[in-house]
């Protein structure tokens, strides 16, 4: 078999995997590595907005993608970046502050892993035509979430054995994270063999770098001209706020012992159910979401799709509230929550799809997702300071106050759909 006419099958579950990996070990696998290292909740929530950066700019390097180099080329070379920073992480972790050198890392991790992700959904285009793109939608999706359960789950399941048996949680992460890189480096040794070499993946473009820029701005302009802009970006803002504030302060809370206000549980708990049983939820909300959108149109879904993503923090006033000792009671919590949010967020995706849909609605959708970045890192960058100050009970007393906020912008980006 040529390399040009590659098995889909022997490709996209690693590439998918390999895209989704590196986001959840910067987004989530740096917050529980610098509180186990002992940073305060309120720098913890703002450093690790902060190295969230890279998926918020993103659309603005985007173009120059096109224009150096090939897709398969941008693709190898972010893999084998990743691979060496997260190996470079792991053996320079320090035990205590100050991590400013961790949080580099973690950044240039970002960034190569932002790169990646414009590279590999270009190379998926190029590489197949639009029957297979369909038939493969679900295959590449459903490997990016087996990436969540392992970086979110696996992984801090991993860590919280080795800190048990090594009595350290340092050597512990150091350990993980090695294991992280050789999994990424192994990836990308596979792909230098499996990627296939399409003909379409070539630098068409003649066009300089100051072009490309000229017509990103012409695109960024146009997405403000768009009927009904302001009230989108309000609702792309606004919709998921509760999640938005609660979600870096969830490891913290799991963790920190219930004389504070936390639940007291250990790492390797949180893996099992935030991580694991949380995330299978997640997916089953998404796909039940999916069906009901399809089955019964967005404006009809869009009230009961917000009260289920909002509503649902209920369960972590709950539990600082009632402090559950039982891992079971726990994870029936967590389960109810990532449910509803991930049957709730699709209203969301589908609404962005909605609003950039028109002549240049690649661009326009990735400004919206931009947004859909911000959304999540101003809130989460404050997050940390008020709870320090309000506790955690009062924390989630706003989380739920924020709720208003959802249905509000839900109701008035509603009465605009057709």
């Amino acid at each position: 078999m040529s390399s040009k006419s590659r098995n889909p099958w022997l490709w996209i579950p690693t590439l998918y995997f390999a895209e989704g990996l590196p986001y959840f070990i910067v987004n989530t696998i740096s917050v529980v590595i610098f509180k186990d290292l002992g940073m305060d909740n309120g720098t913890l929530a703002l450093l690790t907005s902060l190295i969230g950066l890279p998926w918020l700019l993103k659309p603005l390097w985007s173009p120059f993608v096109d224009i150096f180099r090939s897709k398969r080329w941008w693709i190898l070379t972010m893999q084998v970046c990743m691979a060496l920073s997260v190996a470079v992480l792991a053996l320079t972790l320090p035990a205590t502050s100050p991590f400013t050198f961790s949080l580099i890392l973690f950044a240039i991790t970002g960034f190569a892993s932002a790169s990646h992700d414009i590279s590999a959904d270009g190379f998926y285009m190029i590489a197949l035509d639009e029957k297979r793109q369909s038939a493969f939608v679900g295959i590449r999706n459903t490997f990016y979430r087996i990436a969540m359960v392992f970086g979110q789950g696996v992984l801090v399941v991993i860590a919280g054995l080795l800190e048990l048996r090594c009595g350290s949680v340092c050597p512990a992460w150091q350990m993980t994270l090695g294991f992280a890189s050789m999994t990424l480096a192994l990836i990308a040794c596979y792909h230098f063999f499996t990627l296939p070499k399409p003909e379409g993946d070539i630098v068409q473009s003649k066009k300089g770098a100051g072009e490309v820029a000229a017509e990103f701005g012409r695109a960024f302009a146009s997405f403000f001209t768009k009927k009904g802009v302001w009230l989108a970006i309000a609702f792309m803002l606004l919709y998921r706020l509760p999640e938005a504030f609660s979600v870096k302060m969830l490891y913290p809370f799991f963790s920190d012992s219930p004389e504070i206000g936390g639940l007291g549980f250990d790492k390797a708990a949180f893996g099992l159910v935030y991580g694991t049983a949380g995330v299978v939820a997640l997916l089953a909300g998404g796909i039940l979401g999916g069906l009901d959108i399809a089955r019964r149109g967005l404006r009809r879904c869009m009230i009961p799709m917000a009260l289920s993503l909002a509503l649902p923090c209920a369960v972590y006033l709950f539990m600082a509230v009632v402090q559950p000792s039982s891992i079971w009671t726990v994870g029936a919590c967590v389960v109810f929550d990532q449910f509803g949010y991930g049957y709730g967020f699709t209203a969301f995706t589908v609404f962005m799809m909605r609003f950039a849909d028109g002549p240049l609605k690649t661009s326009h959708y990735a400004i919206c997702t931009g947004f859909m970045a911000l959304s999540m890192i101003l809130p989460g960058a404050v997050a940390g300071y008020l709870q320090q100050w309000l506790g955690y009970t009062g924390f989630f007393i706003m989380v739920m106050l924020c709720c208003f906020a959802t249905i509000f912008v839900t109701l008035a980006a509603r009465r605009r759909l057709r």
